[in-house]
């Protein structure tokens, strides 16, 4: 919704990804990502298209196939090439949040969130005036959400089951309580702790329910370390032993597996 990713497929491995923004698949934007990733277009042997509008794309460019692939085969695809994985629920974290059931060839999606990199810009423009991710962040890395998230020992006391005393009860719950505005670093400390938190327990859930061990996270939300962070956390809350994978080229992950199946297709 928000970018464009292109990746050249090279024996069967990602040579390198780019990242352009775009709101859609088109013509155009297909001519200006082979130009930003100065793909040479007699080396080609198909494009894969995913995402956007790609549905709508012509059959061939310059008489190079394009391979319209549904994007729920390319993010569990392309999750689990770049984790060296059989089979796992691949969690696309972008604009908005999509998991996907990966086994093999067969990706199914199970379940996803409005909640994603989308809401913690929303939500950043309204409670502190920018939409700039790498600000936000940085803010984030300074913050500290217990400052305007309510925790179990506020609420209950003390832990439960197997969450700790310092686990998320209300996330910026403390806030209703406060006699001043929270510092920008706290409220974006908190912000992204929810967003994080929404995703991790979905994916958590999600993959105990389809029989999977290991989730894998992709998409340029991750991209954010305060993002992964929180991610992590939650794994500990839960006592979850097998932490997250999430692999160093995960913004590329679904761009990788449309080249996958664009090159499954025409050999």
């Amino acid at each position: 919704m928000t970018n464009l990713d292109g990746v050249l497929l090279e024996a069967g491995q990602l040579k390198r990804g780019w990242r352009m923004d775009c709101t859609g698949a088109s013509l155009d934007s297909t001519r200006a990502a082979l130009g930003v990733g100065q793909v040479e277009l007699e080396g080609l042997r198909a494009i894969g298209t995913t995402g956007g509008r790609h549905k709508e794309m012509p059959s061939k460019y310059k008489g190079i196939p394009i391979v319209k692939v549904g994007e729920a085969e390319a993010v569990g695809r392309g999750g689990l090439q770049m984790a060296g994985l059989s089979e796992a629920l691949i969690v696309s974290a972008g604009t908005g949040t999509a998991m996907i059931a990966a086994r093999g060839r067969h990706c199914t999606h199970v379940t996803g969130s409005a909640v994603g990199g989308g809401t913690l810009l929303g939500l950043a423009k309204l409670c502190l005036g920018t939409a700039d991710p790498l600000e936000i962040a940085a803010l984030a890395a300074k913050g500290n959400p217990a400052e305007v998230d309510g925790t179990l020992a506020d609420v209950i006391g003390g832990g439960i089951g197997s969450l700790p005393a310092d686990a998320t009860a209300v996330n910026l719950g403390r806030i209703v309580k406060l006699s001043s505005a929270p510092s920008r670093e706290d409220l974006a400390a908190g912000l992204v702790t929810l967003v994080s938190q929404v995703i991790a327990v979905i994916a958590l859930n999600a993959a105990k329910a389809n029989n999977l061990e290991r989730i894998v996270i992709v998409g340029h939300l991750p991209d954010l370390e305060p993002i992964q962070a929180a991610i992590h956390r939650v794994w500990g809350f839960y006592g979850v032993n097998t932490p997250a994978l999430i692999p160093t080229d995960r913004g590329y992950a679904t761009a990788l597996g449309a080249a996958l199946v664009a090159r499954d297709t025409v050999e």
